[in-house]
């Protein structure tokens, strides 16, 4: 029996960039726009980020990807405090997600990742 590596990697999106992004069909936010690459984050690193950047918002979305199935390369980059992340030079498309999320947030005002995301 063969076991296949299958690595994940997250895309969070605020309330108005899911918008946009359900409209396009893909993502397309300032940040990325901006740096030319999709950000994502791995499991480890996606609660951080959430705490991070985007505090006190609500209907934050997280969409689950699995690298080898990508249409195109991830590259992994060092960023935040010497981590490699996860970044696409390509479009990322809603079609691809594997799983989305619709976040609440915590009794920190949070958005908290989803019970079932080790799942």
């Amino acid at each position: 029996m063969v076991m296949l590596h299958r690595t994940r990697v997250y895309k969070i999106l605020s309330e108005p960039d899911w918008a946009v992004a359900e409209e396009l069909g893909y993502t397309q936010t300032a940040l990325d726009e901006g740096d030319g690459y999709v950000h994502l984050s791995t499991r480890e690193q996606v609660h951080e980020t959430l705490r991070l950047h985007y505090p006190q918002q609500e209907n934050v979305r997280l969409l689950e990807y699995i690298v080898e199935e990508m249409s195109q390369p991830v590259r992994w980059e060092e960023s935040r405090g010497g981590q490699l992340f996860p970044h696409l030079y390509s479009t990322l498309y809603l079609r691809g997600a594997k799983r989305v999320w619709t976040l609440q947030l915590d009794q920190d005002g949070v958005p908290a990742l989803p019970a079932d995301i080790d799942a």
